[in-house]
């Protein structure tokens, strides 16, 4: 009897799911696009920022010397007041000080000492006027002065105060030498003492007589003030 081959039976499953389909090529490429854009966007405003921090760095420290800085100085801070000019020191002093010395540009009067003001003078929140230092700000301050005289007969060096508290003026140091040699020598004498001045308060550095003042070198002969 001849044998019969049937065909092998296959079993189909209608209810499995057909597999996602691929996405299109051209929604593929819109998407990378966009993301390319975002992120180029992203660079390029790192960049700005980078450069505008450079300019500003830059212009910190070249004020002057670099157009950039100028002009985004008057760009963004057109409606800011400038500020107040200050004193050129290298490093501003934190209390009132003053530092005065002799000058051949000075002309002392027959008792009271004159100070150069072409002589670089130190002056801080405190005033020169009428050869006196002027007082701004009240507290307490060391007052010092250093002469260089010529060292024949009698010679008195002192440090006055004149304030509205007091009638008259107070004496705050005081040195006297008495020399009898006949010949001519030269000295110094030296003040400085802590005091309580006021607002409004000078000090002044006399002497018994200003023809015995030596005046070779400007910083022989010293008067200032600062607070303590």
């Amino acid at each position: 009897m001849e044998k019969v081959n049937y065909p092998s039976v296959c079993v189909v499953d209608t209810h499995a799911t057909r597999p996602p389909v691929p996405p299109r090529l051209n929604q593929m490429q819109r998407k990378s696009g966009v993301a390319q854009i975002l992120l180029f966007m992203l660079v390029s405003l790192a960049l700005c920022g980078m450069v505008i921090e450079a300019c500003f760095i830059y212009g910190l420290y070249h004020p002057v010397d670099h157009p950039v800085s100028m002009t985004i100085s008057v760009t963004l801070y057109d409606n800011v007041a400038a500020p107040a000019k200050q004193p050129s020191y290298g490093i501003p002093p934190s209390k009132p000080v003053a530092h005065l010395t002799d000058g051949q540009d000075v002309a002392h009067e027959k008792h009271k000492m004159a100070w150069s003001m072409n002589a670089d003078p130190l002056l801080y929140e405190m005033t020169y006027e009428d050869k006196k230092l002027i007082i701004q700000k009240e507290g307490y301050y060391y007052v010092y002065s250093k002469v260089f005289f010529s060292d024949n007969g009698m010679f008195c060096h002192q440090i006055n105060w004149h304030t509205n508290k007091y009638d008259g003026n107070i004496t705050l140091l005081q040195s006297r030498k008495y020399s009898l040699h006949s010949n001519k020598k030269e000295s110094n004498s030296y003040l400085g003492g802590v005091f309580h001045l006021y607002e409004g308060d000078g000090i002044s550095v006399q002497v018994s007589d200003t023809s015995k003042i030596v005046r070779h070198k400007p910083f022989e002969n010293i008067f200032g003030a600062y607070m303590i």
